[in-house]
Parts: C-alpha cells; sequence; structure tokens
C-alpha cells in the first residue's frame, strides 16, 4: 500500500466540475494524473477548463508558467477502467448514486494493482457499504472534495468500518500535500459538513415554497444575519440542485428523521431539470430559464 510521498499516479473517473477540479489538483501536486470518462467530449471540456484555470493562475503570478504547462502535461485522459491499472490511488467523482458507484468499485477492485487506494468523492453515501463491493475494504476511503477542488481550502476524510489506520494516514498527508486542510469523519450519513448544511438548505427552500420570502430575502438574510459568503440558495444552485436532493434522501433514509424529508420544490426543481448554475438555471437563471417551471405551493 502506498504512503502519501510514493503516491505519484492518480486515477480520478468522472471529467465534470468536480473530477476536471480533482484532477487540476492532483496535477499542480506533481502526480501524474489519468482522467477517465467515457464521454470524449467530457473529457475534451476538462482539458479546456483546467488548462485556463492553470494559466489564469499563471497570469496572477500565483503560479510559474513552467509549473503551469507542466501540470497540462501532467494530465492524461483515458476511456478505460483499465487505463488506472498502474494507479496508486483512484478517486471517483461520478454521480452520487450507491448502485452507480458500488458497480465502479467492483470494477476497480479487479483491474487496480493490489496496493492501490481506492477512494470516493461521496458527499453523502456509506463509505463502508462502497468498500463492501471490493476484497480490499481496508484500503477504501471517502474524500469529499468541495467545489470547486482547486479553490476550496477542505476535503473531508471519511473512515469506512474496516480503513486501516495507514491508509488513512496517507490519504490525511496526501490531502495536506496538496495544500487542503483535513477533517476527519467517521462513517455516518451526511459526514459532518452536509449533515449540517443540507437542512440548512433545505429549510431555506421550505420558506420559499410556503411564501415565507423571496429567495433574494432569505438568501440575504442568511448573508447579511449570518455572515455566511453566500446564501443557502445560491449555494444549493452552486452544489447542484440533483446534489442536494440526493444528499437530502441519504440523510432521511439513513437517519429516519423525517426533518431531513426533501422539500416538495427541491423535488419539483431538480424533476423540471433546473439543476442549478451548471444547468444554467435553478432556484436562480444564470441565462436561459424555462418558463413552464414556477414556485408553487399546496400549503
Amino acid at each position: 500500500m502506498a504512503t502519501a510521498s510514493e503516491i505519484a499516479a492518480v486515477g480520478v473517473i468522472g471529467a465534470g466540475q468536480m473530477g476536471s477540479g480533482i484532477a487540476q489538483l492532483a496535477a499542480g501536486g506533481g502526480c501524474a494524473v489519468l482522467l477517465l470518462d467515457a464521454d470524449p467530449t467530457a473529457l475534451s471540456r476538462a482539458v479546456v477548463s483546467i488548462s485556463a484555470s492553470l494559466r489564469r493562475l499563471a497570469a496572477k503570478g500565483q503560479l510559474s508558467q513552467a509549473a503551469c504547462e507542466d501540470s497540462i502535461k501532467r494530465i492524461r485522459c483515458v476511456s478505460a477502467v483499465q487505463d488506472l491499472r498502474d494507479a496508486d490511488l483512484v478517486i471517483e467523482a461520478v454521480v452520487e448514486n450507491e448502485d452507480v458507484k458500488k458497480k465502479l468499485f467492483v470494477e476497480l477492485d479487479k483491474v487496480t494493482k493490489p496496493s492501490a487506494i481506492l477512494a470516493s468523492n461521496t458527499s453523502s453515501i456509506s463509505v463502508t457499504r462502497l468498500a463492501s463491493a471490493t476484497k480490499r475494504p481496508s484500503q477504501v476511503i471517502g474524500m469529499h472534495f468541495f467545489n470547486p477542488p482547486p479553490v476550496m481550502k477542505l476535503i473531508e476524510v471519511i473512515r469506512g468500518a474496516d480503513t486501516s489506520d495507514e491508509v488513512f494516514a496517507a490519504v490525511r498527508s496526501f490531502s495536506e500535500r496538496l495544500g487542503k486542510s483535513v477533517i476527519c469523519s467517521q462513517d455516518y450519513p451526511g459526514f459532518i459538513v452536509n449533515r449540517i448544511l443540507m437542512p440548512m438548505i433545505n429549510e431555506a427552500f421550505w420558506a420559499l415554497y410556503t411564501g415565507v420570502a423571496t429567495k433574494e430575502d432569505i438568501d440575504a438574510g442568511m448573508k447579511l444575519g449570518t455572515n455566511h459568503p453566500m446564501g443557502p440558495l445560491q449555494l444549493a444552485d452552486f452544489i447542484g440542485l440533483d446534489v442536494c436532493l440526493s444528499v437530502l434522501r441519504v440523510l432521511h433514509s439513513g437517519l429516519g428523521d423525517n426533518k431531513y424529508s426533501p422539500c416538495p420544490l427541491l423535488v419539483q426543481y431538480v424533476d423540471a431539470g433546473r439543476l442549478g448554475k451548471k444547468r444554467g438555471v435553478g432556484v436562480y437563471s444564470y441565462g436561459h430559464r424555462p418558463s413552464s417551471v414556477r414556485p408553487k405551493s399546496s400549503l
């Protein structure tokens, strides 16, 4: 099993916003990065996004031009899980769905080398259950990055029931090598951050749904009244309303408390494809706004 200093090759699965951000971080940390996605268009977008992000840092003097170009060169796009066979650490950042992630972990367990650490960027799903799909549960761990990964300073590390001390130490040290602060959570639904954050976001949706206030006033109240940098509804848009809904459902199912039951308005927005900033429309409009979906209450 690789120690933090021995993690030289990192596989990242999923070329969306989270995956591309994680790939950028790992490349900036000196690792050879294999960015995997079955969609070549997603890979192309990711490379353009990563290159633009690194060059902005270079233009601001936060990164040398040589380091910028070296980081870009360290990233190789691949399309098959088998291409990750030599990775020391694999981080999956696919859709927040337990069945999808379990199926992926079964494949990874078969093709990666025995010493490889398998990490999930899950924001709520049990790491223990994901690890149970493999024959190496002691080498499975949660690495919850925050969006956007190159900017946000935190990684939430989650130990499954069988995660070894050695794997935890290696992942913690590797996270710090990427310049991140680390907090550790035991494997309970929602972990630390989302266990606290998602009920607040859900309550903000309830306030909007029941007509307590406008979305602008709800967000302004939390920004100016509690010194949050962003209101909960705008934050939900940036996270992705589908992700918020998925996490709330995990919390509701795992903890059995109706306070985690998703607000119907959040469900309606996700059903309508209003997923937030990544789709151009969520609670707020960031471009095209479908006229067929409006907030409505049955209360």
